[in-house]
């Protein structure tokens, strides 16, 4: 058997067969949404084997979407978990066959609770499939396998149009990057996108700053002490004029042996890159990637610093 070539048509089957699976989205599709999108409680995913796999990452990526759900084992439900349910949520069902008891049993109370009942299912004509409200087909012609025995194909039909219905929802809900970093904070997205300036700047006393009257002396010395590697520059009223980096000192020091006592205002890189301490260190980042620099003078509304944020302190924090 040459393995690779059997392992490309694997994948080449079930590409071609999911593939197929947009011509089974018709008005059964819509009316999962609508039940889907007006569900006051949460949707209970249910499915047994396989299917049931596929179920509880559908219901993991409702969660992240912005549709709150849970995964509710079949045997499980039976035996005292179908608590979980009630009169506000709404049922999503996964099966291949749409004929396992384990399913056909939580039908009925299902019914007395009166919640709506949505399949995905492979067979559309089975007895599962006659019992729900809205039945929607994920019938593939074929498994992976020669003997068409393995789940593989229907599990990723299933899994496919599961994941259509999340999508579809969480824009239908009008669902923000924002609100994914909410539900994902210890993810690197969300700390791009919770994180603030305010919360990685250095401020107070750890802030680097000189007067623009000083001579560069001074500023090497306000460097070396706060380890930055800049410091920044303001006139007598305290608003930022300029800054003053170790780039800075490497070309002042190559023009000539009298750097030291250099006037700051002479030597200073003007009109620094700014931003507020309550931007999301997201903009800052962006700031620092359009520059090409590593930090940025954190201002007040009157121009005068309140911290520095370096690209190291954003690193250590893993937001990229």
């Amino acid at each position: 058997m040459n393995r690779r070539a059997r392992a490309i048509e694997v994948i080449r089957q079930q590409s071609e067969q999911i593939g197929k699976l947009g011509g089974k989205i018709d008005e059964s599709f819509d009316r999962a949404l609508d039940v889907l999108y007006a569900c006051n409680g949460r949707v209970i995913v249910t499915g047994m084997g396989k299917s049931g796999i596929i179920a509880r990452k559908i219901s993991g990526t409702f969660n992240s979407t912005g549709t709150p759900s849970m995964y509710l084992h079949p045997s499980e439900g039976m035996h005292g978990d179908l608590g979980i349910v009630t009169s506000e949520d709404a049922v999503l069902i996964f099966s291949k066959s749409g004929d396992t008891d384990e399913l056909s049993q939580l039908i009925p109370p299902f019914r007395r609770l009166g919640v709506p009942i949505i399949a995905i299912v492979g067979d559309k004509n089975s007895q599962l499939a006659e019992r729900c409200d809205v039945v929607i087909d994920a019938g593939v012609e074929s498994e992976a396998d020669r003997f068409n025995l393995v789940p593989t194909t229907s599990a990723t039909a299933e899994l496919v149009i599961g994941d259509a219905l999340a999508i579809v929802l969480l824009e239908m809900r009008g669902f923000s990057p924002e609100d994914f970093a909410l539900r994902h904070p210890g993810g690197a997205l969300g700390r791009r996108l919770l994180l603030k300036v305010s919360d990685l700047m250095h401020s107070g006393d750890a802030i680097p700053i000189v007067r623009e009257t000083s001579f560069l002396r001074d500023a090497i010395i306000e460097m070396t002490s706060k380890r930055l590697g800049l410091t920044l520059v303001v006139d007598d009223s305290g608003v930022l004029t300029g800054i003053y980096t170790d780039g800075d000192l490497r070309r002042t020091v190559s023009k000539g042996n009298d750097f030291l006592t250099k006037p700051l205002s002479t030597c200073m890189s003007r009109n620094p890159k700014t931003i507020d301490a309550d931007a999301l260190i997201e903009n800052a980042l962006a700031i620092m990637e359009k520059h090409s620099i590593t930090s940025l003078a954190v201002i007040d509304r009157n121009r005068t610093p309140i911290g520095v944020v370096h690209l190291h302190d954003i690193l250590k924090r893993k937001v990229i």
